[in-house]
């Protein structure tokens, strides 16, 4: 894959680690950022000091604000827009040359749900309606345990490319592996999808345990915090991970295995354990420092999201899986009271306890 052109649609810490190590190994590559300041920066300092603070990118790694520059004649594209951002971002794309005419390979990074006139649907099915019909079964959807600080500083790390089509997986995992970051091969493209969006919710409820056991027990107040330990949150991610699955299974997952590999249980671990986590974080915050008081309840939150100063893209997933638990009739309790908790129908404390008591 030595010398292949690469775009890079989104410039986040996911995005632009991702870019990083596809430069280092010798593809040009150019990443698309929202603002032209950004870009500037990408250009002149290597650096993305917002996103990505004290990683120093390679010569190889190009910024613009121009999406059509960016895309236009590229081997390889890949998608991380956040996604509440994505399908508007996807419609500007759609004049790229290369791209309406199949020549440019399409891999997304993205995690959570998009909306659509029938409700909520899994990206990579919204993507297909919206692209060039030989796109079809051809996207490659990539996720895993994959904090964007550890990748750039070069960690060891884990990914999954699923595709329906085993050889654009192929592609995409030759692409994007290293000595140190591992690349397999997935056909459920639905399994995968849904393991990445919904572990996001998992890891808000995670991070509000995670400032409960933090706190000093209470009991003149009638706090219930002092029940919570380590115990506790190895329950909160055993019962995250059968949500996971029984949402999975509802939207066509086709392989079992999907939920106990990296792209399920691996991710959901790190990304409800590690200091990294930006959905953890939220929910940590959601205690600390009752970062909802501002917002009149989750559509608000969705709307204003970039005034809390980082992207928890579980908030919107939430929104999305409670529609979605609704309609599959499903019991999802952790997932319904977390959405309840960013909708203000009730307090963190008492879902919390619901969650895991009850």
């Amino acid at each position: 894959m030595k010398g292949s052109k690469v775009a890079v649609i989104g410039a986040g810490a996911w995005g632009t680690a991702v870019a990083k190590v596809i430069a280092e190994k010798g593809c040009p590559t150019i990443i698309w950022c929202r603002r032209q300041d950004q870009a500037d920066e990408i250009n002149s300092a290597r650096t993305n000091s917002r996103y990505l603070k004290d990683i120093k990118l390679p010569a190889d790694l190009t910024a613009t604000s121009d999406i059509e520059e960016a895309a236009n004649g590229k081997d390889f594209l890949i998608l991380a827009v956040p996604s509440i951002y994505l399908l508007d971002e996807l419609k500007r794309l759609l004049n790229v040359p290369s791209i309406r005419e199949g020549q440019t390979a399409i891999g997304v990074i993205t995690k959570g749900f998009l909306e659509s006139a029938s409700g909520p649907r899994l990206i990579v099915d919204v993507l297909e309606d919206y692209l060039p019909g030989f796109y079809r079964g051809h996207i490659v959807y990539i996720s895993g345990p994959s904090h964007a600080e550890e990748v750039a500083q070069g960690k060891i790390t884990g990914l999954i490319a699923a595709s329906r089509n085993a050889r654009e997986s192929i592609r995409f995992r030759y692409l994007l592996k290293t000595q140190t970051l591992l690349v397999f091969s997935s056909l459920d493209v639905r399994g995968v999808q849904v393991s990445a969006a919904v572990k996001n919710i998992i890891a808000i409820a995670f991070g509000v345990l995670d400032a409960f056991k933090a706190q000093e027990p209470n009991h003149t107040k009638g706090r219930v915090n002092n029940l919570f330990g380590d115990n506790a949150g190895s329950l909160l991610l055993a019962a995250g991970l059968n949500e996971i699955q029984t949402l999975g299974r509802a939207m066509g997952a086709t392989h079992a295995e999907t939920f106990t590999s990296i792209a399920g249980v691996g991710d959901l671990d790190v990304t409800c354990r590690s200091v990294y986590g930006r959905n953890r974080r939220l929910g940590r915050e959601i205690i600390e420092k009752h970062i909802l008081d501002t917002f009149k309840n989750i559509d608000d939150l969705i709307e204003r999201i970039d005034e809390i100063g980082y992207m928890p893209e579980g908030v919107a997933a939430c929104k999305y899986v409670n529609y979605l638990r609704k309609k599959y009739k499903l019991w999802l309790p952790i997932c319904s009271q977390v959405y309840h908790v960013l909708n203000k129908d009730v307090s963190a404390e008492g879902a919390l306890a619901g969650m895991l008591i009850e």
